[in-house]
Formats: structure tokens, C-alpha cells, sequence
């Protein structure tokens, strides 16, 4: 393992680390009390700066735009992006889209190349991916109940989807249909681009979550399918080949959570250390900082947060290394590891921050209401746990 880093990164993450404090952290109060709508055209100013520092879409292939650099490289800078929920947005290279680009990357026509990925990656048009289903459990992919029957040059789709975040106002959605009911259970389902517009895509609702309806960009949507009728070459990739590409589209998609993650943890942890050295809690001037219990809250943070981070660089370096699936073992240990030390941080920041840390005054509110899906979404801890713990026990049998 090489964890070298070279000095056009380290510049790189500085500028970024730069921006997010000077330029998107005073936005926070804003993003906090209004629909996220209403602040686009501050945000097209930001992504527009970000454009000319010549950092735009940093984990994206050079051949269709982005800055291309490795996944370990995007772990750093990713880090540095997660400590705004504005972040990875103005850069651009936000979920669900980060995925959907891989995606066309790999297996996308010429001509779906030309129409959805390149004007993606510019910043043209939104999409989001629609697999997870009201009625089926959201961590087996292999069970879905929409289907994509052909009927004459067209793929007629019929289902019932939620969770398919950033909906609101995206252009299209990558879908997961089984189109092949009668193949093996990893045959059946294949990817459909089906553009938003198309008759029979229905958005009923963006889903309030933690009490939050989120909109545009931070909306999850609930989504069905009425007879919705798109041409047959708005298939990806080989038909029935869906869970493949939705595996070498998942994996990834968490190690890219796990960086993100790592910001919010930063971000927390500095903000918990802040208060604990500043807010007064005796006439002699005591601070919260010299009681016990807090100095072990951040000694616990602050080993927890390196472990998951090194843990998470490693992850990276082995698929940049060995690819994403010799390095499955390490992507569910993430998966898991790194969800729940966030979630112990942004708890310890809140408890340090008292009745202000319920608020909306600072973000670790909106980190607590929104994160906890983190145990959840790209499989739950429970499943990655029971996947782990069952490929090492093979290798002792």
C-alpha cells in the first residue's frame, strides 16, 4: 500500500477546503431555511468559480469532461467536500449522478453517450436512478416487481418505486425493470434510461424524511410507473445484465458515501472541540473542556474518525489497485464502520452543543436528521455485516 500523495492533490484539496469555508458555509443558513430551489442561482454562481479554478466534476473520466483523478484521490477530496451538504453539489460530484456516470461510462451507446452523459457531466441536466421498490426489501436488488415488457420497438415499464433521490427536477432516471422473469434470478432485470418527461413516469411525492420534504436536489421521490413507454434503445448495456451493473455501479457508490462521510465526521469534530473550548459552564470561567467525560468524547471521536479514515483511503487504494471486486470485504467493512462512527460523532457534537445543537443554528441538526439513513441505504449495516462475517468463515471452513 502507497498512500503517497502527490503535491497537485494536496494543492487541490486546500483550495477546496479554502472554498467550502470561505464560500459555501455562510450559505448553510440559508440552505437550512428555505427550498433548495430558491438558492440555484446563487449555487450556478459558485459551480461557476469552481468551473474557472478548473476543479469541476473531479472524479468524473477527462474524456467526457471531468478532472478524472484516482478514488484515492477522491477520497481526500471528498472528505473535504462532506464537511457542507453543499459540497459535493457545487463541485459536482454528487449521488445519484456520480453513479449514473459510471454507468454510461461503461456500458452507454455512442448515441446515449452523446444525449445524457456528456451534458450530465457538464452540469446541464440532472438524473437520478430509480431501483428501490415500496413493496420489496431495498438491500436485495434481485427482487423487484417492475417490469419492462417489449412491445414492438418499444419497452412498455410498470412499477412502483420510491427512494429515487434527486427525482425532482432530474432529466432522466436510470431504471431497474425485469425484463427477463423466466432467467436465473441474476438474469432478470436490466437498466433503462426513461427521460422524465415520458408519459407514465409519474412523480407522486418528494418523501418527507426526519420530518424534512426535501426539493430538486435533496428530494427523494416516490415514483410509478403507468404504461411508461420508451424505445427499446434506451437500454443499457446487454439486456438481463442489471444486477451486474447495479454491483459494479453499488460499489463504489459506497466508498464514495464513506469519503463523504468522513467530511461530516471532520466537520462535527470540529465543531464539538470548538464549543467545548469556548462554552462557559462555571462562574470561575470553567469550560465544558475541562470536564472528563467530554476529553474522553473526543479522544473516542478523534481515534474513531482516523481509524475510519485510513480504513476508507485502504478501500480505495484497493480498487484502484485490484478493482472492486478483490476489494468487496473491505467495501462492507466501510460500509458499516464508517456509518456508525459518523453517527456516534454528529451525537457527541449535538450532546456538547446542548439545546443549541437541536437547532437549526448550526448543522448538526440537519447531519442528524439526514444521516442516519447512512445505516441504512446502498444495504444495511445488518446485511453487509451478515456478507462479511459469511466470506470469512467460508475461508476457515
Amino acid at each position: 500500500m502507497d498512500f503517497q500523495i502527490s503535491n497537485r492533490i494536496q494543492t487541490i484539496v486546500s483550495m477546496i477546503d479554502e472554498f467550502v469555508e470561505k464560500e459555501l458555509i455562510p450559505l448553510e443558513p440559508e440552505f437550512l431555511t428555505r427550498p433548495f430551489r430558491d438558492m440555484l442561482p446563487v449555487l450556478r454562481e459558485k459551480q461557476a468559480m469552481v468551473k474557472r479554478m478548473e476543479l469541476w466534476a473531479p472524479n468524473f473520466p477527462k474524456d467526457c469532461g471531468g478532472m478524472g483523478i484516482s478514488l484515492l484521490e477522491h477520497g481526500l477530496v471528498s472528505e473535504a467536500l462532506g464537511k457542507s451538504p453543499l459540497g459535493h453539489y457545487v463541485f459536482w460530484c454528487q449521488a445519484p449522478d456520480a453513479g449514473n456516470v459510471e454507468i454510461l461510462h461503461a456500458h452507454g451507446t455512442e448515441e446515449q453517450k452523446k444525449r445524457w452523459l456528456l451534458p450530465l457531466v457538464q452540469g446541464e441536466i440532472r438524473s437520478c436512478f430509480a431501483m428501490t421498490e415500496v413493496d420489496m426489501p431495498g438491500s436485495n436488488p434481485v427482487m423487484l416487481e417492475t417490469t419492462a415488457v417489449k412491445d414492438g420497438t418499444d419497452y412498455v415499464i410498470n412499477g412502483h418505486k420510491w427512494y429515487t433521490s434527486s427525482a425532482d427536477g432530474a432529466k432522466f432516471a436510470i431504471t431497474m425493470a425485469v425484463t427477463n422473469p423466466e432467467a436465473p434470478k441474476y438474469q432478470r432485470a436490466s437498466m433503462i434510461i426513461v427521460p422524465t418527461n415520458t408519459p407514465g413516469f409519474n412523480l407522486v411525492r418528494n418523501i418527507p424524511v426526519m420530518g424534512h420534504e426535501g426539493d430538486d436536489y435533496f428530494s427523494h421521490g416516490e415514483i410509478l410507473f403507468e404504461g411508461c413507454r420508451v424505445p427499446q434503445e434506451n437500454l443499457l448495456g446487454v439486456e438481463g445484465h442489471g444486477f451486474v451493473m447495479a454491483q459494479e455501479r453499488l460499489g463504489p457508490g459506497r466508498i464514495h458515501h464513506c469519503m463523504r462521510w468522513l467530511g461530516v465526521c471532520r466537520r462535527a469534530f470540529d465543531l464539538m472541540c470548538r464549543r467545548a473550548n469556548t462554552r462557559v459552564i462555571s462562574p470561575s470561567g470553567e469550560t465544558l473542556a475541562s470536564r472528563q467525560i467530554i476529553q474522553s468524547w473526543i479522544a473516542e471521536s478523534a481515534a474513531e474518525l482516523e481509524s475510519a479514515r485510513l480504513l476508507t483511503l485502504n478501500s480505495a487504494w484497493q480498487i484502484d489497485n485490484v478493482g472492486a471486486s478483490a476489494a468487496r470485504d473491505s467495501i462492507s467493512m466501510i460500509k458499516f464502520v464508517v456509518a456508525n462512527t459518523m453517527g456516534r460523532i454528529v451525537d457527541r457534537a449535538l450532546q456538547v452543543h446542548g439545546g443549541l445543537g437541536m437547532t437549526d443554528d448550526t448543522i448538526l441538526a440537519w447531519f442528524y436528521r439526514h444521516e442516519r439513513a447512512a445505516r441504512i441505504y446502498d444495504g444495511a449495516d445488518e446485511v453487509h455485516k451478515t456478507a462479511l462475517a459469511k466470506r470469512i468463515l467460508k475461508t476457515y471452513a
